[in-house]
């Protein structure tokens, strides 16, 4: 009886946290406007075209110097890419970057590391749609420990955040993006209550 009481627990514990997850991505847009930073990234997946749009836009707002498309596919052009963002050419050719390595959310993480380093940037924003940003900002986070990080979430036309239960393919959505999430926050955990590295031992110590 008490293991299945911890089970029930467990349960609810854990629907709690999702409808506070989805409600978390619901009031998360519209983004607001954010401040101007060194660099802004657009992580692909569904709704690609509406991240790669909203980050253009920041770019031609001067919101962003530059901007990274992060993880497109190697078998789409430059080209078809701007069409996507529907970017102005000179302004695209100028300070649109593609990166093709990364297929998850931690391949963006670290191709947005490498990115960031190259040019010299410490200050980003973070342009995904708005269910998978909680899980990206984990993980950028986690990959980009000193850079200043500010999330500008897009609403995607084929999930409605308000009304993620309405649907089978919303609610499934939803669970598999909270569950990653969890499976994260997890990982991050555990990573912590490892070996510290230690400081460098200051000049005239022994």
């Amino acid at each position: 009886m008490r293991s299945i009481a911890a089970l029930v627990v467990l349960a609810v514990i854990w629907a709690a946290g999702l409808f506070a997850f989805a409600d978390r991505i619901a009031q998360s847009t519209p983004a607001a406007e954010p401040a101007p930073a060194d660099g802004a990234v657009a992580l692909t997946g569904a709704g690609s075209a509406e991240r790669i749009a909203a980050a253009v836009r920041l770019l031609e707002d001067g919101k962003a110097k530059r901007v990274l498309v992060s993880g497109v596919n190697r078998e789409v052009t430059r080209e078809e890419v701007r069409a996507l963002g529907g970017a102005v050419r000179r302004l695209y050719d100028c300070c649109v970057d593609l990166g093709f390595t990364a297929a998850t959310t931690l391949g963006n993480a670290r191709e947005t590391a490498e990115w960031a380093e190259a040019m010299r940037f410490s200050d980003l924003i973070v342009v995904t749609a708005d269910y998978h940003m909680p899980r990206a900002m984990l993980e950028l986070g986690a990959t980009m420990p000193e850079a200043r990080l500010t999330p500008y979430p897009v609403a995607t036309s084929s999930f409605d955040a308000h009304r993620w239960w309405r649907t089978g393919r919303g609610a499934r959505l939803l669970i598999v993006e909270y569950s990653k999430y969890l499976a994260i926050l997890g990982r991050e955990a555990v990573l912590g209550l490892g070996p510290k590295d230690e400081a460098p031992p200051r000049k005239g110590s022994s």
